[in-house]
């Protein structure tokens, strides 16, 4: 895929799902925030940089623990909904601005830590999106990455029904991958926690705008998986009080720039 076509459907896809991204992750308790959190130690006197913030959901939380945080994304979309967010979770100290995760808008050792969710299976580069977060972040800073890391025996249909459901998802990286780049970047690993993250699939279609008929596709695939009682797509499906129930499994991951 050509980059080009690449944020053609990323703008066309999350500004379709700004709202119900926003609503599906913005209101409800979310122990992934506390384990980031966790992971990026933030101290009152930080300041944060949330790539691909999306909804602002990541950057408002961050708002309430750091001095300041610069929420970036590629859609004006996912920026304006992260302004209205901002303005309904009442914080003052957070900042937006349009840019691209491999060329970010900012000058070197700028950040105290450096955060994003659910954004390298979006990444054409990933490698090169996570060298530019070391880049920005100051020596001895924190980069945070929070995404799905399928098993590698199912990464390859994992990320099959994933496209199928959103055009702009690229590939989702095992746990061993997004360590192996943190190596590669020099990054030193100080924490990893793989937590399930359960969804109910037709809310997640429900937010999702995949081309006419793939999402009966989706469907099919899971009704067979369940049939036979398989795990091929990744995600533990399985059928609870006439739903469709899938269970991803997410990292966060905590590295540090070394001093």
């Amino acid at each position: 895929m050509s980059s080009s076509q690449h944020d053609a459907d990323i703008l066309d896809q999350f500004t379709r799902q700004a709202e119900p991204f926003a609503q599906r992750h913005g209101y409800s308790q979310d122990a992934l925030l506390d384990l980031m959190a966790d992971a990026a130690a933030i101290t009152p006197e930080d300041e944060v940089l949330d790539v691909a913030c999306g909804p602002g959901i990541i950057s408002c939380f961050f708002a309430r623990r750091a001095r300041h945080v610069t929420g970036l994304d590629f859609v004006p979309a996912m920026l304006d909904r992260a302004r209205r967010f901002q303005g309904e979770q009442g914080v003052s100290n957070v900042t937006w601005q349009q840019g691209s995760s491999i060329e970010l808008p900012f000058a070197s050792a700028r950040f105290d830590c450096v955060v994003t969710r659910f954004s390298f299976h979006h990444f054409l580069e990933p490698a090169i999106a996570l060298a530019e977060m070391k880049r920005v972040a100051k020596l001895g800073g924190k980069i945070v990455i929070c995404d799905v890391v399928p098993r590698q025996e199912v990464q390859e249909r994992f990320n099959y029904w994933e496209i199928l459901r959103d055009p702009s998802h690229t590939r989702a990286l095992t746990q061993p991958e997004i360590q192996a780049l943190g190596q590669a970047a020099g990054l030193e690993q100080v924490s990893v926690k793989v937590v399930p993250f359960e969804r109910d699939l037709e809310d997640l279609l429900a937010g999702s705008f995949p081309k006419p008929g793939d999402a009966d596709r989706i469907r099919a695939l899971f009704d067979a998986e369940i049939a036979v009682g398989t795990d091929a797509l990744g995600v533990a499906a399985r059928r609870e009080n006439g739903t469709v129930r899938i269970t991803y499994p997410v990292a966060v991951f905590g590295f540090r720039k070394r001093a």
